[in-house]
């Protein structure tokens, strides 16, 4: 019985086998004279039906994103102690982060990974411009500045866990 089961088997695959290295490289076409070639997509047609075009979100998020660049660039004039360290620390984060996730999602979405880039390049920019403003008005070392901010987010974050309305009245105040 066994040796019945094992030449079953070798006759099987013997036969996938043979079925599978004939179809290799056949091309299939057809016979039809009259079949029509697949006409040509104009470029707006083609930015129409692209799975990240213009009627999804995939393109309408990146452009609504360009809005946080822009405004980010025109914190460029403002003074550099009127700049929120933990804000641009969060462009930072949030640019690396999407920027390399844009990269992995399918449809690859070039124009958010772009908007993104240059969200962690204004991030990048505007924290440089704090840290040399703080170690030029305190003399202290780039470190010392880090420490220094920690303590004040984390003091922050500890008094909006105690009283959740009070830090909301002064935010608002």
């Amino acid at each position: 019985m066994s040796s019945r089961a094992g030449l079953r088997f070798l006759q099987s695959s013997r036969f996938a086998r043979a079925s599978f290295k004939k179809n290799i490289g056949r091309r299939y076409q057809t016979a039809d004279a009259t079949a029509a070639p697949t006409p040509q997509q104009s470029t707006f047609q083609k930015l129409w039906n692209s799975p990240i075009g213009v009627k999804t979100v995939h393109f309408w998020a990146p452009v609504m994103k360009w809005s946080i660049v822009l405004a980010g660039v025109s914190d460029f004039v403002r003074p550099a102690e009127s700049l929120s360290l933990s804000q641009n620390l969060a462009f930072i984060a949030t640019g690396t982060i999407w920027t390399r996730w844009c990269f992995v999602i399918k449809p690859r979405n070039l124009l958010l990974a772009t908007v993104n880039f240059f969200l962690c390049c204004v991030g990048v920019t505007q924290v440089t411009r704090i840290m040399m403003y703080q170690k030029s008005i305190e003399g202290l070392s780039a470190e010392e500045i880090v420490e220094k901010n920690a303590k004040e987010v984390a003091n922050t974050a500890k008094g909006i866990a105690k009283d959740p309305e009070g830090a909301a009245n002064k935010a608002v105040n």
